[in-house]
């Protein structure tokens, strides 16, 4: 049985190697030869690093971990993460019985019959920013002109905030996003954004509307902070990782024509391409982080309360004893279990809707633009590297 005497650090986060789509190669060797290992932290501070599947998986599902960040030996990545522990904290930063009680005040939203229900608004949305991409171009940056603003429309409608502020709150959610952002511009711009929240959802008492915000602030069950910290988390989830998605999604599906073929001649298989792109793709680079509070054995390493953990998605995902040749795209693999919106109480919330505006965005495109191409070479495509939540910063693409 390993304990941390017996293991040598590295540290976290590691560079990404010569294959953009691949996790960091530091982490892959790590899962093949010691798949949970002591890691180096930015301030010095070691944790566990979990690489494998079944042990992520294990993590997840155990309540012995928590994702409280005010539990001694709790991970943070930054320094800047550290100091956002005086804001108030969103359910996902919550144990239960907190976290499900506040959890639960939106699981009506994200269910699969509600999300159902969205799919003729998000189509309209897909097909009237594609008719303004295409019209009269032939050229577009897949990113700005699409990707982004299909899922900000979308969570802008279920929550109840006006569009017109868009550049604002995308402009808040890079900054907290990007890994060189410095203590102080992240507190800023969480500030910022914590203060527009809170007044538009203070708003919704004389002026409501059909969004989440104004069915919490009528509930009468939280304060106006508690309703802001949920609107916070959900505007930020809700439009940079599905954004990411759609334009890494259709990157790496130019970059594997026989995909391509594939879901062109079988467009009734996208939603088993969703899950593959998002198994392939796993964008939530810098792992999730957890405590334990309890000691507990996870394959066959002790990890004693107090010691923290980070779980890489991206090399669970990868893990070639659950999926076979996981370094290859393949859109008719079996890619139950897959890890990319985690697992256990913790798992995202809104899966349900993401998965659809993803089938919707990919089915869409490739139906109306049959000769969608790179517009540059691939090496010049700026992946975001430097960012929590991976993809490309821009994507030129010509048809």
């Amino acid at each position: 049985m390993a304990t941390a005497a017996q293991t040598s650090p590295t540290s976290h986060p590691a560079p990404r190697g010569t294959c953009p789509f691949a996790p960091p190669p530091a982490y892959e060797q790590a899962r093949h030869d010691e798949p949970i290992s002591r890691v180096g932290l930015y301030d010095g501070a070691s944790c566990w690093l979990i690489t494998r599947h079944e042990d992520v998986r294990a993590v997840l599902a155990d309540n012995r971990f928590s994702s409280d960040p005010e539990n001694p030996g709790f991970p943070f990545l930054t320094e800047a993460s550290r100091q956002l522990l005086t804001v108030k904290p969103t359910f996902i930063r919550l144990d239960d019985p907190e976290h499900g009680r506040l959890r639960r005040m939106l699981t009506g939203d994200f269910t699969m019959r509600r999300t159902a229900s969205l799919r003729p608004e998000i189509q309209r949305i897909t097909d009237e920013l594609i008719d303004r991409m295409t019209d009269g171009r032939h050229q577009a940056d897949l990113v700005n002109d699409f990707a982004l603003p299909l899922p900000s429309l979308v969570i802008c409608l279920l929550l109840g905030v006006p569009y017109q502020d868009h550049d604002f709150f995308q402009e808040c959610s890079r900054t907290l996003l990007h890994r060189g952002s410095t203590t102080e511009e992240v507190v800023e711009a969480n500030t910022r954004l914590t203060a527009y929240i809170d007044a538009l959802t203070a708003s919704k008492r004389d002026n409501p509307d059909d969004g989440i915000l104004s069915r919490l602030v009528a509930r009468g069950e939280l304060e106006i902070e508690d309703i802001g910290a949920m609107g916070r988390l959900l505007l930020i989830a809700g439009h940079e990782t599905t954004a990411n998605m759609t334009a890494l999604s259709i990157l790496a599906l130019l970059r594997n024509p026989e995909q391509l073929a594939h879901l062109r001649a079988h467009p009734e298989a996208t939603p088993a391409a969703v899950e593959e792109l998002l198994r392939y793709l796993s964008i939530v680079q810098n792992g999730l982080v957890r405590v334990a509070v309890e000691d507990a054995e996870i394959g066959g390493t002790t990890i004693r309360a107090g010691e923290g953990v980070i779980l890489q998605v991206n090399t669970a995902n990868w893990d070639d004893d659950r999926y076979p040749a996981a370094d290859t795209l393949d859109l008719t693999r079996d890619t139950r279990h897959h890890l990319a919106f985690g697992f256990g109480v913790h798992q995202c919330l809104g899966q349900p809707l993401a998965r659809l505006e993803l089938e919707i965005a990919l089915e869409t495109l490739l139906r109306r633009l049959p000769e969608l191409r790179l517009a540059v070479p691939f090496e010049d495509v700026p992946f975001r590297s430097d960012m929590l939540i991976y993809g490309v910063h821009e994507l030129q693409v010509a048809w």
